[in-house]
This record gives C-alpha cells, structure tokens and sequence, in this order.
C-alpha cells in the first residue's frame, strides 16, 4: 500500500435496549490502502455489517450510537463530522452496495432517475449530463441495451441486474472506497462469478479500494488481499488471504476454512469429512467475561473463561488473532 485511506481504530457501537446498553461492535480496528480488497468474513451476526454501517455513520440513532474509537478516511475522523460533511461523502468519496437491491432501490423511480441523482447532487451534472452518464454506467456494468434500461423500473429487472444497478449508482461518482455488504447474497453462482468479475474489473480500472462483507470463504479466496474474521462484534484474526486461508491462527478461523469442501483440510490426498461448527454466536447478553468463542472451541483453555485475549502477532508482521492459544508465542499486535 502507497497510503492509509481508511483507518478504524477502537471502534464500538452501543444500542439502547430494555435490559441496557448493548455492545455490538467491540474495539473494532483495521486499515484500508487504495486499490486494496479486504473481505471481513464471521456468521451472521458477527458485527460485519454493523461495521459497514458505523463507517458510513448510518446507524440507527436512536437507539444506536458509535460510543468510541475513530473512523479517519484520508486523515479526517468521521466520527466527529458534521451530518452537512457526510453528506459529501457518502455516495461520493465512500460509496456502499447493500445486501439486497429490491428494497435498497426506490420502485418508483426508473434506475436511470436513481443513479443520477447522486451526479446531480455530488458530481453538478445537468439532467441531460447526469441522464447520459447513467446510461454509460449501465453498459459498464455489463447490462445489455443500457439505452432502453435506464428507464425501466427496478421490478422490471433481474436479480443480477438489480446488483449491477446498484454497483452502477455506486460507482457513478468514482468513489475512493466501494464498501459491498453481501453483494452476492441470493444470486446463482453463474451471476455471483459475473459480478466479482465486474468488481475486479472496475478496481483495476478506478483504484477503487473494496471492503468485501460477506460469509463465504470462497468469495474471499477469490476476491480478498487481506482478510478480518469477526466473531461477536471483536476482531479475532488480520492477515494476508494467504496467510489466513493457509495458516489460519484462531479456532474459529480453522471452523470456517473446514466446513467448505474446496478449502478444508485433506486425508491422504482426499478432502477429509466436512467440519461444523458446533453451538451459535451468543447473545450479546451472554458473552460474559472471557473470549465469546470459549464455549464454542475445541481448543478452549481455562483462561479463556475469564480473560479477553487480546490480538497478539502470530509471527508474520501483518498477521494477528486474538487466542489464547498464541500467549506464549506472540507478540502484542501494534
């Protein structure tokens, strides 16, 4: 990396609930260069998107809100913008593909209304400017007669379609940052390939830096040159796809990685019998006092009752987890 765009540091999120105050993001941190692919990968509800979300500033206030840490992109903390700044930002220098376009898109609109809007207001296009470079947009993405789509309305497109629309309105405005929450969920493999295409593409042509939510390690072994795991709002493991994939330090981490056939363990030469990971994530209620993953792992010592185990360096620099397990051996992460 040649710079930091994005910098996350000790970042937590609160929600106001019945029973008190909820901790659903936890010292989260992490660090994003420009043309980089980092995929944030845990169960769901795990914290990614609620992640995804707080860097946006886009939690729902009341009753959530982001009581700690800061959130700097190019060096400004937007934690602490006003709402008139943020404004400028989203859709415009940082730019987010939701999980699901049919409720993400506006049904009355036409898609070509609803990708220059965010021209008009961020780029100053005209109507006519900001109606052609939709259509522009539209053919980058790979939709066919771009001419006739863009004034078709969401319910008149595909499901694949509907995500090259929103990737499009993403885009449109050639942001620093694309943050794609689960931007595959629901769409056949043969459209989930098309589109990781389309993203690596259009980061090889832009220098778009992408921060990749999702669950599927073999969307990350594809797509991520570094990967986060995430597990009960904490951060439990950093590290180059490589050295995550193939020497993943956390138990949790090594449960991912077994239950995909194509990315497992092997027996003599042969895929050993997938691997499940037993129990849920917990209630934020039920986390306790020591590492959330404790009665979950296989590995589980009696410290990890008690104590929340901070990241520690496994060896490789870039390469950190949060386990008990590397107390002997690592390093406290930088």
């Amino acid at each position: 990396m040649s710079a930091t765009l994005l910098e996350v540091h000790d970042l937590r999120v609160e929600f106001k609930t019945r029973r008190g105050q909820a901790m659903v993001l936890n010292g989260v941190d992490f660090a994003l260069g420009p043309g980089e692919t980092l995929c944030v990968v845990g169960e769901s509800g795990c914290g990614k998107s609620m992640t995804a979300l707080a860097l946006l500033r886009l939690i729902p206030s009341p009753p959530g809100r982001i009581s700690g840490g800061t959130i700097r992109f190019n060096g400004e903390d937007l934690v602490q913008a006003s709402d008139a700044r943020l404004r400028e930002v989203r859709g415009n220098r940082i730019s987010m593909i939701f999980q699901e376009p049919m409720t993400s898109l506006n049904p009355v609109f036409t898609v070509g209304e609803q990708i220059a809007e965010s021209l008009r207001l961020h780029a100053g296009l005209d109507a006519t400017a900001a109606h052609a470079r939709a259509i522009e947009m539209l053919q980058q993405v790979g939709i066919p007669a771009p001419e006739r789509r863009v004034d078709e309305y969401p319910h008149q497109l595909s499901g694949g379609m509907r995500q090259r629309v929103m990737i499009a309105m993403a885009l449109a405005c050639r942001p620093d940052i694309l943050i794609a929450d689960e931007p595959t969920t629901a769409l056949d493999v043969t459209v989930q390939a098309q589109i990781f295409d389309l993203l690596r593409d259009l980061q090889r042509d832009k220098g778009t830096a992408i921060l990749l939510i999702t669950h599927d390690m073999g969307a990350v072994a594809e797509m991520a040159d570094r990967v986060m795991v995430m597990y009960a709002g904490r951060v439990i493991e950093q590290g180059t796809t490589a050295e995550v994939l193939e020497s993943p330090a956390h138990p949790y981490t090594r449960g991912l990685i077994d239950c995909l056939p194509e990315l497992g363990s092997s027996v003599h030469g042969e895929r050993a019998e997938l691997a499940e990971i037993r129990g849920v994530v917990p209630s934020i209620w039920e986390l306790g006092s020591g590492c959330a993953f404790r009665e979950r792992c296989p590995s589980a010592l009696p410290r990890c009752a008690s104590e929340v185990p901070p990241m520690m360096r496994t060896g490789a620099a870039g390469h950190a987890t949060a386990c008990w397990l590397h107390a002997t051996t690592g390093l406290a992460a930088a």
